[in-house]
């Protein structure tokens, strides 16, 4: 029995530590001196931990209360900084879990933008998740921030920001 106890409580200190590590690149958390207020921090996944100079799929999600009106398009701008690259023919649009179709996704590497055209728009009050798949990490780690804008329907085309995913690559 004494020599149980100890054996019970170093394996639930490692389950522990384990677990931790697999949330850790799963939201924004709590985030200290971000410049970004808490309610600007969209939640996000990292499906293979956000290593530096390996593949990943980032998961970027909106959710619906930040979807007040229709869109017909999502830019995500990232810092000039950010060395890696992405494939526009991996990038998926998922509202309330399921695959949208694209228009046209286009990637300007001199302007650092990715614009995501849906064929029709997503509605208003419609949890979003922007999948990139075959994401090439930078090969220097940091603390990078993504920014969501959106552009609805008719009107007038001016883009209107939604939010900050603060990702970290390590």
């Amino acid at each position: 029995m004494k020599r149980l106890l100890p054996a019970l409580a170093l394996s639930s200190c490692l389950l522990t530590g384990i677990s931790t590590t697999t949330l850790a690149q799963s939201l924004p958390g709590l985030t200290l001196f971000s410049g970004v207020k808490s309610e600007n921090q969209l939640s996000f996944f990292l499906d293979f931990g956000g290593q530096t100079n390996s593949t990943d799929r980032y998961r970027l999600r909106v959710p619906a209360n930040k979807m007040k009106l229709p869109v017909s398009q999502f830019n995500i701008t990232y810092p000039e900084h950010y060395k890696g690259s992405f494939e526009t023919k991996e990038i998926e649009v998922r509202v309330k879990g399921k695959s949208v179709g694209l228009k046209e996704v286009k990637w300007d590497k001199e302007t650092r933008v990715i614009e995501i055209v849906t064929q029709e728009p997503v509605p208003a009050r419609s949890k979003v998740e922007l999948i990139l798949s075959n994401v090439q990490n930078p090969s220097f780690g940091g603390m990078f921030y993504f920014n969501c804008q959106v552009l609805s329907p008719g009107g007038v085309q001016i883009p209107r920001y939604l939010g900050t995913w603060i990702i970290s690559i390590s």
